[in-house]
């Protein structure tokens, strides 16, 4: 059983994001992805894989893993067994071939309670379409499935240290999303009641200190999950996404993107028509071999007939 999360608490009374300053809510529907400067190592990497696998990123990746939830739930208030013996993450049933697992585990319910439930969700919808908002689909993606890939492993450390199978799910992923937002927003506010102002970096340090309980009281299961979750929270902030922003820069971003959308785009690639906006992922370069000043994406710079 998981400690009762303040920040789950708090999203039954409909968390409201909210500017420090003036006190306008703020619309979180766009950000514009910026190129960071002064990279370091890491960043660059990261970057060259954005360029390279971006294309395969899921967008609105949230919104499949709160289906997944709400399959879970039902199948929770159906037969409460069924997780437990067929779904869940255990490693002794993986190894004698219930490969599923690997996958399924990832349905279970953050809570059985249906009020509660609708409210936990919509705080996970709006933390993960946020973050992916802010820094674009790929590497959301890559932070969410780090997490789970480091819980699989966290699983299988636990099982292979103590012989013992401890169930591992989403709870503390979910909760490095919390995290990875409050890093992001640290001055962000939530209106608990509508009325109670109270920031995330806040919230966030409550966060860390029930984590640091938890490793202390809880058994050694406990103990790897927290760990993973917090690794991948680590790796991401201190080895890529070290740059916070703020929502003036959400806001002046999202006026640039809509002022650039008037205008033409700037490079098309002449064989299959891909252009910037439509695949920013993507390298365009012209043929030094072609007559006249034809421009083609990466996937068709070689492969391409010469134009004479």
């Amino acid at each position: 059983m998981h400690i009762v999360h303040p920040l789950l608490c708090s999203c039954i009374f409909y968390a409201v994001l909210i500017d420090k300053n003036s006190w306008k809510i703020y619309n979180y529907s766009i950000a514009y992805k910026n190129k960071r400067k002064g990279e370091n190592l890491l960043e660059k990497f990261l970057n060259k894989m954005e360029r390279k696998f971006g294309r395969y990123a899921i967008s609105g990746l949230m919104k499949y893993i709160c289906v997944l939830y709400i399959i879970g739930l039902f199948i929770n208030i159906a037969s409460p067994q069924v997780y437990y013996y067929y779904l869940s993450l255990n490693p002794y049933r993986i190894l004698h071939g219930e490969v599923w697992r690997l996958v399924t585990f990832l349905i279970q319910s953050p809570n059985s309670n249906v009020i509660f439930f609708i409210f936990t969700l919509y705080l996970y919808y709006m933390l993960g379409q946020t973050l992916e908002r802010v820094w674009g689909a790929f590497r959301f993606n890559l932070y969410y499935f780090a997490g789970v890939l480091f819980t699989i492993i966290g699983s299988f450390a636990a099982y292979f240290m103590t012989g013992q199978v401890y169930l591992m799910d989403t709870y503390y992923i979910n909760m490095s999303l919390f995290l990875a937002f409050a890093f992001v927003f640290p001055d962000m506010e939530m209106l608990l009641m509508f009325l109670i102002p109270i920031k995330i970096k806040w919230l966030a340090y409550l966060d860390i200190a029930l984590f640091v309980y938890e490793m202390v009281v809880g058994n050694i299961g406990t103990k790897i999950s927290i760990a993973m979750a917090l690794l991948n929270f680590v790796i991401f902030f201190f080895g890529f996404m070290r740059k916070r922003v703020s929502p003036a820069q959400m806001h002046r971003r999202a006026a640039y993107k809509k002022a650039v959308k008037k205008m033409p785009s700037r490079h098309r690639c002449a064989v299959c028509g891909r252009t910037e906006e439509t695949n920013p992922e993507l390298e365009f370069r012209f043929c030094s071999k072609c007559n006249g000043n034809y421009e083609y994406c990466q996937d068709h710079l070689f492969t391409h007939t010469h134009v004479q």
